[in-house]
């Protein structure tokens, strides 16, 4: 360890941190309970002691500069690493209580959420997870909810995003299904069987085309906006669906078509807001979720 290239302090981080997401040092100085002057002082002593300028100041606003840019996310690092040694030295997970809201897709509370819960109960006994199964993106400005799984990356800049990983899916049937209409042997022969529609037959039509999928609307005969029941309807032999690998392959009766088509993929995002960095029980709760959910799925292609 070069101990005498580590000569800032980490107030200082803190505040340039803080300064930096809340895009302010008024707002840094209500997130860390301190004074704006103070703010300020300490990001102009870590800017002398680096010997370069962090912020472009205006009378209205600050901007990072391109060093202040390619700062952050080592500084973001560390602030990671001192919640986790702040945790650990207070008596670790065990010891966080209370309730923390997750939203997720109502597929993904119904049947993936639940594995994800064992794991959360085993690290952190005394927390309460309330599920929020909703399919469209909850507002995490107005605290309805505290941490979002998602599959698109939000534009709000008072939101954190960390990207996980991308997700497979991949067309599922039924095995009676399949006996009954006879199993496709290329996308070409899809054209005449039944589909299953999440609530958005063209928009599905739309997402399968570039896979040399061509279907009509018609071929959604029946679907759901509901997540659980779409999937119900694919596992009582009623069509073809294209699914998370992690709910198709875990499903029992129901197989994947064998055709030459590459995976769909999509990405998994965990979301929240800036409260992340002063509420313990919420870093504890994204952390964990991270470290679970960040783990290729053995199902996944």
């Amino acid at each position: 360890m070069n101990w005498a290239a580590i000569s800032f302090d980490w107030n200082q981080i803190r505040a340039f941190l803080a300064t930096a997401e809340a895009g302010s040092l008024s707002g840094a100085a209500r997130a860390l309970k301190q004074t704006q002057p103070t703010i300020g002082r300490q990001i102009a002593a870590l800017e002398q002691e680096l010997g370069v300028l962090l912020f472009e100041r205006t009378s209205r606003s600050l901007t990072l500069t391109q060093t202040g840019r390619d700062l952050v996310g080592h500084v973001r690092d560390m602030a990671e690493a001192a919640t986790r040694v702040s945790i650990t030295a207070s008596g670790g997970s065990t010891a966080v209580d209370g309730k923390v809201r997750i939203t997720a897709s109502d597929l993904f509370c119904a049947v993936l959420m639940p594995k994800v819960l064992q794991r959360l109960s085993d690290m952190a006994p005394r927390l309460q997870i309330d599920l929020v199964a909703d399919n469209e993106i909850r507002d995490l400005m107005h605290r309805e909810a505290d941490i979002a799984i998602r599959h698109v990356r939000p534009t709000e800049p008072d939101l954190i995003a960390k990207y996980l990983r991308d997700e497979t899916a991949h067309l599922y049937a039924s095995t009676k299904y399949l006996e009954r209409k006879g199993r496709p042997t290329s996308v070409e022969d899809l054209s005449a069987y039944d589909f299953i529609g999440f609530g958005d037959d063209a928009r599905a039509v739309a997402s399968l085309a570039p896979f040399g999928v061509n279907l009509r609307e018609e071929n959604f005969r029946y679907g759901s906006a509901s997540g659980p029941v779409a999937w119900a309807l694919v596992k009582h032999d009623l069509g073809i669906v294209a699914m998370s690998d992690q709910v198709g392959m875990d499903t029992p009766g129901v197989e994947r078509l064998n055709l030459a088509m590459p995976p769909i993929t999509f990405p998994i995002w965990l979301v929240t807001h800036r409260e992340l960095h002063t509420s313990r029980r919420i870093r504890l709760v994204f952390d964990l979720l991270v470290e679970v959910m960040g783990e290729v799925p053995a199902t996944s292609a």
